[in-house]
């Protein structure tokens, strides 16, 4: 493992060696990047949200030696196109199944044979239902605060669970829910950001990011408040995880746990924070007890954040380790 002068546990910053922009259909194009080693061993990152974007902080979970870095942005956020906060953004062609459609559109005009997958939060999601769709693509896969969709984790995050740990906050959140609708915060949300009048639509974003940002890690991060309050990115981010999670994903309940015999054969490590309070331990609990073959992390001082020094570490050490591996 590096040591970057920062004292980070992650490698040093590195700058992309090509990037473009990938057709992908229904009239989107996706932003993508590679950096490191060309001829290194090829690893995709999916970020998180969804609509979170990726950022140059996150080329520095792997070793630049061993490994060609991928990294894009999903649908509808970041520099991709249209983008979820464009009025009248139409969000029917933004769904899991286009997003693996994506991924494996990317692997082949990037002539990937197969690569590792990285994922944490909903990139933990879209790791899990790629992988379980595409297991011969997949070398190994290195998954953080893992997140599956089922109504219990979106109920204890959107609907009043969380409220127990940051009640000032959760209180902040419902604001623009009219208190009748507050039996269904998803619903109510999905209605408040598709209001065509940015004194509704606005608000409401700002109030759904900043529950997000304000709960990700162990000690709250003002950077990450500030960085989720910005309008356009908040409306995007907000819309774009609302279409998802009232869609349940476009899964079963249970479907991905339920399908980790697909990845019986796949190398993996799942990292977790103890007290992640996006995503409890309980799902990451869930899949472990569902895919044994993989190595269990658990960080005992950390919540949900992969910026946090322990999950920094442990998803570094993953990465390290799966690069050691011999091709499968």
């Amino acid at each position: 493992m590096a040591i970057s002068s920062d004292d980070s546990p992650l490698y040093p910053p590195i700058d992309p060696c090509a990037s473009g922009m990938l057709a992908v259909g229904d009239g989107h194009e996706i932003y993508w990047e590679v950096s490191g080693n060309p001829d290194g061993q090829p690893v995709v990152f999916l970020h998180g949200g969804p609509g979170g974007a990726t950022n140059p902080d996150q080329r520095r979970f792997f070793d630049p030696v061993a490994y060609r870095i991928i990294l894009f942005d999903q649908r509808g956020c970041g520099r991709s196109t249209p983008h979820a906060a464009s009025p009248g953004a139409d969000m029917s062609a933004n769904t899991t199944w286009h997003l693996v459609g994506d991924i494996e559109a990317l692997r082949s005009h990037l002539d990937v044979e197969s690569w590792h997958v990285f994922g944490g939060s909903w990139g933990s999601t879209l790791a899990l239902a790629y992988a379980q769709k595409h297991a011969e693509r997949v070398r190994s896969l290195v998954l953080r605060g893992i997140f599956t969709l089922r109504k219990a984790e979106l109920d204890w995050f959107y609907e009043g669970g969380a409220s127990a740990l940051f009640p000032d906050w959760f209180e902040r959140y419902v604001a623009p829910v009219p208190p009748p609708e507050r039996g269904d915060c998803m619903g109510a949300f999905h209605r408040l950001l598709h209001d065509p009048d940015p004194s509704v639509h606005g608000p409401a974003a700002v109030a759904w990011s900043t529950w997000e940002a304000a709960t990700t890690s162990l000690l709250i991060d003002d950077d990450s408040i500030t960085k989720f309050s910005q309008p356009e990115f908040a409306l995007a981010f907000a819309r774009i995880e609302n279409h998802y999670f009232v869609n349940r994903g476009w899964f079963t309940e249970g479907q991905l746990i339920e399908g980790a015999a697909a990845l019986a054969d796949i190398p993996g490590v799942i990292v977790q924070g103890r007290y992640d309070a996006c995503t409890p331990a309980t799902t990451a609990w869930d899949l472990h007890r569902a895919w044994p073959q993989a190595e269990f992390v658990m960080v005992p001082d950390a919540g949900h954040a992969s910026t946090e020094p322990g999950i920094a570490r442990a998803l570094v050490a993953a990465t390290d380790k799966m690069a050691a591996l011999q091709v499968r």
